[in-house]
């Protein structure tokens, strides 16, 4: 089943298993260090997010290391981009009319 990068990236727990993996991979205990919960909790995060081919695994001799998939980061970053220019626009407006009340008040 492939799942939506989008539903994965809304919880709170899986963006902080991305920031942390964008820093260096890491294993699973690494990992579950960082969170108050176990590591099963963490091992499931981990798999809906390789579902969504966001992070990726590296056997090295017996554990297992999470890296980030850059690509696939850079498909989020391309939609987010729409948004950006949105909200680039508008706070252009909102300096320009700021801008103009301040001058009107002198």
């Amino acid at each position: 089943m492939r799942r939506d990068i989008y539903q994965a990236i809304a919880d709170p727990t899986r963006r902080a298993i991305i920031a942390l993996i964008a820093l260096q991979a890491m294993t699973p205990n690494a990992l579950a260090e960082h969170f108050d919960t176990t590591r099963q909790g963490v091992s499931k995060h981990l798999r809906i997010l390789t579902e969504c081919e966001l992070i990726k695994q590296e056997h090295k001799g017996r554990e297992i290391y999470y890296h980030l998939e850059i690509d696939k980061m850079k498909e989020i970053d391309k939609w987010l981009e729409q948004f950006r220019k949105i909200w680039e626009t508008r706070f252009s407006q909102l300096d320009d009319l700021l801008s103009t009340i301040k001058k009107q008040k002198k």
